[in-house]
């Protein structure tokens, strides 16, 4: 899980391979995504340590945009697998991150 956010870090800092300057035109858009396709594409290469899949999905929204729906997609995540192990979010989200229990 905190290699996702490493892996957003990454991607939305400037000097990253491919990312877009104040001055540069924004690239030839094809298709609108929104922020959660956005997300899920880009959780998804991270998983996959895809970093071109990464690198595009970070394209498709604003780097608040991304943070925000990455952000959404580990809170439902979380709640599913809570719901899923009959485990409060918080005792998940402490084993999934391999911290103590308070």
């Amino acid at each position: 899980m905190t290699e996702i956010f490493g892996a957003l870090r990454r991607a939305v800092a400037p000097g990253r391979r491919g990312a877009r300057t104040a001055g540069s035109a924004p690239a030839p858009v094809r298709r609108q995504h929104n922020l959660f396709e956005a997300a899920a594409a880009f959780v998804a290469a991270s998983a996959e340590d895809d970093e071109e899949r990464m690198d595009e999905a970070s394209g498709w929204v604003s780097p608040e945009q991304l943070s925000f729906g990455v952000s959404e997609l580990a809170c439902r995540a979380l709640i599913a697998l809570a719901r899923e192990r009959g485990e409060s979010p918080q005792t998940v989200a402490r084993e999934l991150l391999g911290l103590s229990h308070a």
